[in-house]
């Protein structure tokens, strides 16, 4: 039987061409009975503002908030949650009895395929400074890594991630020359579109030493940054890891059910795999 939405959600982000958050939140409304729907929302830097005002005017449900909107997002609201006010990012927006609140999931999801290797993992290097980076040096300090370091093409905006959170910053040209453990692509490199042939990290970075390649990227979901990092031996987790776990909690936090894990990534890897 067909249900007619009594709930509307969406996301904002530009551009969104790889989004599968419509796919992931249609499905979970279906999969749980509820009368709601979910589309994805193009907005440029510009119209932030706009979308903001129709959000408050429609009104939306609830949304997911992804690049470049995360931090500028965060004045518009009426309130912001502890955990997304320490990470200095905001990637869900809802309702609070009237009150057009932001979170941030990314954290929780960020977290979900580390959580097994938590005492095992010294050292990081996060690719990149944009609001899921934010997310990233959170995270990271919550599993209680010591040495991290940042590094972005404008050092003046990894030094201002990096400050909160104590990590080192290094010029982008020097990245190669941190010795991590564990290096995070939190960078659009890789992402399906103009990015997709695209990698944050040279290959012969990875040679001659072992460690764990994260990207954060999940469409496609081996990138070339995964692809030659596992070539050189490396572990490798795809960003469908954190996408999936995010996206659950923001489920939940909408509308109160709990989706299975597994049953989230399943839904999502067969549609990348279409």
């Amino acid at each position: 039987m067909t249900r007619i939405p009594e709930k509307l959600y969406g996301i904002i982000g530009h551009p969104l061409g790889h989004t599968m958050s419509p796919a992931l939140h249609n499905w979970g409304f279906e999969r749980c009975g509820i009368a709601a729907a979910y589309m994805a929302f193009p907005t440029p830097a510009e119209k932030l503002a706009d979308f903001v005002a129709a959000f408050r005017t429609l009104p939306l449900s609830g949304a997911s908030v992804t690049i470049p909107h995360k931090e500028t997002v965060m004045p518009m609201l009426d309130g912001i949650t502890p955990l997304a006010q320490a990470v200095g990012a905001v990637n869900t927006l809802y309702w609070d009895n009237g009150r057009l609140m932001g979170d941030n999931t990314d954290i929780t999801g960020f977290l979900s395929p580390l959580r097994q290797h938590a005492g095992s993992i010294d050292s990081a290097l996060v690719l990149g400074a944009g609001g899921a980076a934010k997310a990233v040096l959170a995270g990271l300090r919550e599993l209680g890594v010591a040495n991290v370091t940042i590094t972005n093409r404008s050092p003046e905006r990894a030094a201002a991630v990096a400050q909160p959170f104590g990590a080192a910053v290094v010029p982008w040209d020097d990245r190669t020359k941190v010795q991590a453990g564990l290096v995070i692509n939190s960078t659009p490199l890789g992402m399906s579109g103009d990015n997709a042939d695209r990698t944050p990290y040279p290959a012969d970075a990875f040679a001659g030493r072992r460690g764990i390649a994260y990207d954060l990227v999940y469409n496609p979901l081996r990138t070339r940054f995964l692809a030659e990092a596992d070539a050189s031996g490396w572990q490798t987790l795809d960003g469908l890891h954190m996408f999936a776990a995010q996206g659950r909690e923001q489920f939940r936090i909408w509308t109160g059910a709990e989706l299975p894990l597994e049953e989230v990534r399943d839904c999502i890897r067969k549609i990348l795999s279409l």
